[in-house]
């Protein structure tokens, strides 16, 4: 089951791609990070500062 999902943003208000977390049994089961970009290369460390603003 999908618990949260967030869209990354970019600067100039793009978006790239996503960051899903999965849950199984009330734990985190699996977290993953979504490209939709050809251009913007869409990592785990690209996710966390987007977010963070």
């Amino acid at each position: 089951m999908v618990a949260a999902e967030a869209q990354i943003p970019t600067d100039d208000g793009d978006c790239p791609g996503e960051v899903l977390a999965f849950a199984e049994s009330g734990y985190l089961s699996w977290l993953e990070v979504c490209s939709w970009s050809d251009t913007v290369e869409v990592t785990l460390a690209l996710a966390r500062r987007t977010l963070r603003r």
